[in-house]
C-alpha cells in the first residue's frame, strides 16, 4: 500500500515485513524485542485506551522521554485517533516544560522515568488542562501506560470502527505533530507539521539509505529531535530492525553489542568517536603507533573513488586492511553508513570516516522543513565531500542576494503554532521559507557559510561569519569547543574550551601529571599550543576574519549547564554572560 500518513507505516509492516525484532530496546541488562506484530497491536490498544480516557481528535499530548519501543506504539496510537504528538526532549528545565505544557494545549503527558515524573507532575497538576501524567517505567504512586493499554484492550468493541472511521478521515496534508524547536535564544517556537511533511522527507531518506528488512539501525539522536524521528520512520519504512541506544555514554558498546548497519548522528557524536580512536592510538609503541597514524593520514587525505589517484587508492586499501577494519570491528563490525546533521561537520572528521569506509552522509535542514533539505548520497555523481549534498526529492532551494538560503516543497511546515505573523515573517508569499542560514552552490552541492543572525560586524565595517572561523579551529587536536565574538569590537576573539582528554595524553607523554581544569588552563604550554594553532588557522583566513585574542575556559559546554540547546547548538547570549569577565579582559588587556 502506499504510506501517506506516518501510520500508514503499520499496514506496510503488517503486509510486507512481518518480523521479532522491529523495535529493540535494553531493559534490565538485556535486549527485549518487539515483533512488527506487537508494535502494530500496541499501537491500537493505546489508541483505543486513549480515547476511552476522554482524549478526542485534535487534542495534544506531550511526551517527555528516552528513546524506547513505547515511545512508537503511543506515537502510532495517537496518530490514529487523530491526536497531535508534541515530543520533548528531556533535558529541559522546569520552567521551559510549563511553556511547553501550557502553550501546546496539551491535555496528557508522558514521562519515561521517576525523575522527570518527579519534576513534571508537579508543575503539570498546576496546568488545568491537563488531565494526568503517564509513566513508561514503572514508579510508585504514578499511572503506567499500560494502564491505558489494558483499558484499550478492555474497549476495543466500542472504538475499533472508532479509530477505523478517523484514519479514513486523515488527509495527508493534516496536522500531525507539534515539535518545539529547542532553541538558542528566546522561548522556544511550536512547528507544526502535517503527516505530508513527514512522510515525503522519510520516504525520500529511505531511498538514499539504502537499508533493507535483514538490516539494523542504532537510534541515537532524541525521537523527539526531527532527525532523530525522521531516521525512526524512514527506517521503518525499509523494514530495518531498530535498536535504541541506551544512553550517549553508551554508543560504542551498543554497537559492539548488536552490529547495527547504521546509525544517526550529530557531528558531535563522531567527534567524540575519533577522538577516542586518536587518544588509544596514541597509546600504541613502535611500529603500530607508525602504522596508525600513517593509516590516520592516509585518511585525512581521503577523496571518493574517481576523485583519487591509483596510488592513493593501493595505499588506502594497504591502510584499510591493516588499520580501519579495525575502527569497524570496535564499532560492530557491520557499519556502513551514518545520517549527519544538525550541526556543522568537521571535514577531516568526515574524511576519516568515509577512509574508515563509514559513509556518513552529511545533511542540511531545520525542523521547519521536516528535516531534509539536501543530503549527501552513497556514492557519485550526488556526493560531494565538504557540502551539505544536493537536493532532496520535491524540495527546491534558491540563495537570495544576501546569501540567505530560501527553500521550498513538501517538506515545508504548515507554520508556528499560534503565530501567525512569526509565520509570514518566515514563509514569503511565493512560499519560500527563510531559513535564516547562509550559503552557496558549488555546481549542484550546497555549502553553509553560517546563521544569518550570528554574523556579526566588526567596528570597522567588516562582516565576520564565525561557525566558518569556529569549525576551522575545531580541526585542532587541542581544541574541543570554541565561541568567535568580536560585534562592534576592533578585532576577532574567542573563548576556547581545551580538549583535556588529548592533552591528558600530551601531559603522560611528558612525564607530567595533568593539573585539574582550572589550573591547566593558565599552564604557559598549554597556552602556547593552543596560541600556534590559532595562528595557523589565522593564515588562513582573512584579516577580518583572524581570531587575536583568546581565554580559555575549564568547564565544558553542554545542555545541562546551558551552555548548548539540547540539539547542541552554541546558546551564544548565554556564553557570552557566563564568561562576560573573561570578554572584558579580552577586549581591554593590550596582550593575548
Amino acid at each position: 500500500m502506499e504510506v501517506t500518513r506516518n501510520f500508514d507505516l503499520l499496514e506496510r509492516y503488517k503486509n510486507q515485513f512481518v518480523k521479532n525484532d522491529a523495535l529493540v530496546a535494553k531493559m534490565d541488562g538485556q535486549w527485549v524485542s518487539y515483533s512488527s506484530e506487537q508494535y502494530i497491536r500496541n499501537s491500537y490498544l493505546l489508541g483505543y485506551g486513549l480515547l476511552a480516557i476522554g482524549m478526542k481528535k485534535g487534542d495534544k499530548i506531550v511526551t517527555v522521554s528516552n528513546n524506547r519501543p513505547e515511545w512508537n506504539f503511543l506515537d502510532m496510537g495517537m496518530a490514529m485517533a487523530g491526536i497531535i504528538h508534541v515530543p520533548v526532549f528531556s533535558s529541559l528545565n522546569e520552567t521551559e516544560y510549563k511553556y511547553v505544557c501550557e502553550h501546546s494545549d496539551a491535555r496528557l503527558v508522558f514521562v519515561s522515568d521517576p525523575n522527570l515524573y518527579e519534576m513534571i507532575q508537579p508543575l503539570a497538576s498546576t496546568i488545568k488542562e491537563i488531565m494526568d501524567v503517564y509513566t513508561f517505567d514503572k514508579v510508585d504512586g504514578a499511572k503506567n501506560w499500560e494502564e491505558i493499554l489494558k483499558l484499550g484492550e478492555k474497549e476495543e468493541p466500542t472504538y475499533k470502527d472508532v479509530i477505523e472511521k478517523t484514519k479514513k478521515e486523515i488527509l495527508p496534508e493534516d496536522f500531525a505533530t507539534l515539535i518545539y524547536t529547542s532553541g538558542t535564544t528566546g522561548k522556544p517556537k511550536g512547528v507544526m507539521l502535517s503527516h505530508k511533511n513527514l512522510v515525503h522527507n522519510f520516504i525520500s531518506a529511505s531511498k538514499i539509505f539504502g537499508m533493507g528488512p535483514d538490516q539494523k539501525y542504532l537510534s541515537i539522536l532524541p525521537l523527539c529531535h526531527v532527525g532523530g524521528r525522521m531516521g525512526n520512520y524512514q527506517t521503518q519504512y525499509s523494514g530495518s530492525s531498530i535498536y535504541y541506544a541506551e544512553s550517549m555514554g553508551t554508543i560504542a558498546a551498543n554497537m559492539r553489542e548488536i552490529g547495527p548497519d547504521g546509525f544517526d548522528t550529530v557531528p558531535r557524536i563522531l567527534e567524540k568517536i575519533i577522538d577516542t580512536v586518536i587518544a588509544k592510538g596514541k597509546k600504541l609503541d613502535g611500529v603500530k603507533k607508525k602504522m596508525f597514524f600513517w593509516a590516520v593520514k592516509i585518511g585525512l587525505k581521503y577523496k571518493p573513488p574517481g576523485e583519487s589517484s591509483w596510488m592513493y587508492r593501493k595505499k588506502h586499501a594497504l591502510a584499510d586492511k591493516l588499520i580501519f577494519t579495525k575502527w569497524r570491528d570496535a564499532l560492530g563490525g557491520n557499519i556502513k553508513m551514518a545520517g549527519c546533521g544538525g550541526a556543522s561537520l568537521q571535514p577531516r572528521i568526515e574524511r576519516l570516516f568515509w577512509a574508515a569506509g563509514i559513509k556518513v552522509l552529511n545533511m542540511y535542514g531545520l525542523t521547519e522543513t521536516s528535516p531534509i533539505i539536501t543530503i549527501n548520497r552513497q556514492e557519485k555523481p550526488l556526493l560531494k565531500l565538504g557540502s551539505v549534498g544536493c537536493l532532496i526529492d520535491g524540495v527546491e532551494v534558491k540563495i537570495a542576494d544576501d546569501g540567505e538560503i530560501l527553500s521550498r516543497g513538501d517538506n515545508l511546515m504548515l507554520g508556528y503554532y499560534k503565530d501567525p505573523d512569526l509565520t509570514k515573517s518566515v514563509i514569503d508569499e511565493e512560499g519560500w521559507f527563510h531559513t535564516g542560514d547562509i550559503g552557496s552552490w558549488e555546481k549542484s552541492y550546497l555549502k553553509i557559510t553560517d546563521r544569518k543572525k550570528e554574523i556579526f560586524k566588526l567596528s570597522n565595517g567588516k562582516f565576520v561569519a564565525p561557525q566558518l572561523i569556529e569549525n576551522a579551529l575545531k580541526e585542532s587536536i587541542y581544541i574541543e569547543q570554541l565561541m568567535v565574538v568580536g560585534e562592534h569590537q576592533k578585532f576577532a576573539s574567542a573563548l576556547i574550551l581545551p580538549n583535556f582528554s588529548y592533552i591528558s595524553d600530551w601531559f603522560m607523554s611528558m612525564n607530567k601529571s595533568m593539573p585539574d581544569p582550572e589550573t591547566l588552563i593558565e599552564d604557559p604550554e598549554v597556552i602556547k599550543a593552543i596560541s600556534k594553532e590559532v595562528k595557523r588557522i589565522n593564515s588562513m583566513l582573512n584579516e577580518p576574519e583572524r581570531v587575536i585574542r583568546f581565554r580559555l575556559v575549564a568547564n565544558e559546554w553542554s545542555p545541562a549547564t546551558g551552555e548548548l540547546s539540547p540539539s547542541l547548538k552554541l546558546k551564544r547570549k548565554v556564553i557570552a554572560e557566563k564568561y562576560s569577565s573573561q570578554l572584558e579582559q579580552i577586549y581591554s588587556s593590550s596582550s593575548v
